[in-house]
This record gives C-alpha cells, sequence and structure tokens, in this order.
C-alpha cells in the first residue's frame, strides 16, 4: 500500500515541461531511476519501483527529504522516508540548483 501524498505543483521546474520541448527524448522513469518532486516546499527523491503507463505515475519508496535549507530530513509533514509513493508525471520537478 503507498502513502497518498499531496505534491507541490512544480511550476517552472516540470519534468514534463522541459521535456516536453524535446520530442526525441524519452522522459519516462524507469526502473531503478531517482525522480524528484516537491513536497511542502521539500524536495523528495523517489527510487522508480514500477511504472503504471496507462496513469502515467511512478511508484516507489522515498530515499530523501531535502530541506529548503539543503538539509537531510527522515521526515516532513506526513511524509517519512521509505514511505512508498505514487507520483504522477505532472508533479515531478527538476532539483533545485543550490542557489534555489
Amino acid at each position: 500500500m503507498h502513502r497518498h501524498i499531496e505534491w507541490d505543483m512544480p511550476g517552472s521546474a516540470s519534468v514534463a515541461h522541459h521535456y516536453a520541448q524535446d520530442p526525441n527524448h524519452d522522459a519516462r522513469p524507469h526502473t531503478g531511476d531517482i525522480i524528484s518532486a516537491r513536497y511542502q516546499g521539500c524536495s523528495v527523491r523517489v527510487d522508480v519501483q514500477s511504472y503504471q503507463e496507462d496513469e502515467r505515475v511512478s511508484i516507489g519508496p522515498v530515499v530523501a527529504i531535502i530541506g529548503p535549507q539543503g538539509q537531510r530530513l527522515d521526515s516532513h509533514g506526513k511524509l517519512h522516508k521509505g514511505d512508498i509513493v505514487r507520483l504522477p508525471d505532472d508533479k515531478r520537478a527538476m532539483e533545485p540548483s543550490p542557489e534555489e
């Protein structure tokens, strides 16, 4: 069973928007890929264990939660490192640069 998470909108860091401009690139995640999203201002990394093509959703455990100042967290809000989550493609976000 997975934990339901209300992911932040990726805004200008949207992975889907970035790759939509390059039709030759396959942006679908694959098993073993580490993808990221934003949750309550934190950057969250998820290890893809499976991908549901019909729903365009990745499923896997949270492997890192990184706070706004770059600190590593074991949990934030109702999200914990190790939780199995569903991450829709439209919520995936590029990793923030160190300046962000």
